[in-house]
């Protein structure tokens, strides 16, 4: 619970916040205010406030939400003229921090004014604010618009396999014409009356209480922006991440914090099911659980059989309908990681990519144990 705030003051050579604003180009909508949530971001912080600076639609505030930092990330965010606010206290982690900034903005804030929440290790592409605000006024039911996200170098052989996955997801993102499943947290503009809807919907008690006292984003959960997805697609909202808004995040540089990553995910959007029940909203969502564990049971049952025939002396027989499949399955390796050119689509051919598949089908059955077993989670 966060007991205490700080606003650390801006250094004499960085801008003022008022020059800052003047100089600012307005969103047709109002002001744009970005929140940065940052635990401890000092590696990649200046790069992301650059890439903030540098867009072509200029944001009027940048806030950095400078949680239970311990290194010089508040400092680095000032040199680059952002505003600080330090929380103190916070166990909430990063729905936490942002309950609090929005708890400070939303008050004062034009309806019609708009906010940004994006991580602190992903970098906008220089025009993401300009499209996304475009996207986002021009549909008065949408109520968030995400970013699509592609993978930062490093992590060696498991970066580069979640580069392709990132760059499966942008494909299948075009191809639905932005349509999607969860407005990640990577970055996702709304506007101010939105989130006051959430509010006040939290109140009253038609979405799930949260925090108990009003905040956004939902703290007793682990996928806080799967959650936010499922209370906007609730309250009639739509959400999209338009193909034109891209950005880059990091990945995870090793096995271990890939594992850890990818349950959290997968056990925060089995949790979000639960929690909001069986509904029109739901139903896509827990039908994708559904698909997601047979997708489990056959790969078991796969490579547990080729086991068994190895292992009992039976051999392995070549079979006409299993070659079919196989190619199948090689041809969408091939054609889903297009994005990432002919040199990717020719290694994707050799399955080389088994590993990460196998890897998160067991993250997945890991996930479902501990969501039915009610086991501790683990941010």
């Amino acid at each position: 619970m966060l007991t205490e705030t700080t606003a650390a003051p801006a250094p004499a050579s960085a801008p003022d916040t008022a020059t800052r604003r003047r100089r600012s180009h307005r969103a047709a909508g109002g002001v744009v205010t970005v929140l940065v949530p940052a635990h401890n971001e000092s590696a990649g912080i200046t790069e992301t406030l650059h890439s903030l600076n540098n867009q072509t639609h200029r944001p009027d505030r940048v806030i950095v939400v400078a949680d239970n930092c311990t290194d010089d990330t508040e400092e680095l965010a000032l040199a680059q003229g952002a505003e600080v606010i330090r929380t103190v206290g916070n166990k909430d982690k990063k729905a936490g921090a942002l309950n609090f900034a929005l708890s400070q903005l939303l008050p004062d804030a034009d309806p019609e004014d708009l906010v940004l929440v994006q991580d602190a290790d992903s970098q906008l592409a220089l025009d993401f604010i300009e499209n996304a605000t475009k996207n986002l006024l021009a549909d008065e039911l949408l109520g968030a618009v995400g970013g699509v996200f592609s993978g930062g170098p490093g992590g060696g052989f498991v970066g580069h396999l979640q580069r392709n996955e990132y760059a499966r997801y942008a494909r299948d993102v075009k191809r639905l014409h932005g349509k999607c499943l969860v407005v990640t947290g990577t970055a996702a503009l709304f506007r101010v009356k939105t989130l006051r809807d959430v509010v006040a919907a939290r109140l009253k008690g038609t979405l799930p209480p949260g925090n108990g006292k009003g905040g956004v984003y939902d703290t007793s959960v682990l996928t806080e922006d799967n959650e936010l997805s499922f209370a906007l697609l609730t309250l009639g909202y739509r959400i999209a991440s338009p193909s034109n808004c891209t950005l880059v995040t990091e990945v995870m540089p090793t096995w271990r914090e890939l594992w850890s990553q990818r349950l959290r995910w997968k056990r925060g959007a089995v949790e979000n099911c639960v929690q909001y029940g069986w509904t029109k909203v739901t139903r896509p969502y827990w039908g994708r659980q559904f698909l997601s564990m047979i997708g489990v049971v056959v790969t078991l049952a796969y490579f547990g059989s080729i086991l068994f025939a190895l292992i009992s002396g039976m051999g392995l027989n070549l079979q006409p309908f299993w070659i079919t499949v196989t190619g199948i399955f090689i041809l969408e390796r091939i054609v889903t990681v297009r994005f990432r050119g002919w040199r990717y689509m020719l290694l994707a051919a050799t399955m080389y990519e088994t590993v990460i598949d196998i890897f998160l089908q067991a993250v997945h059955a890991k996930a479902y144990l501990d969501a039915a077993f009610n086991r501790k989670k683990v941010w």
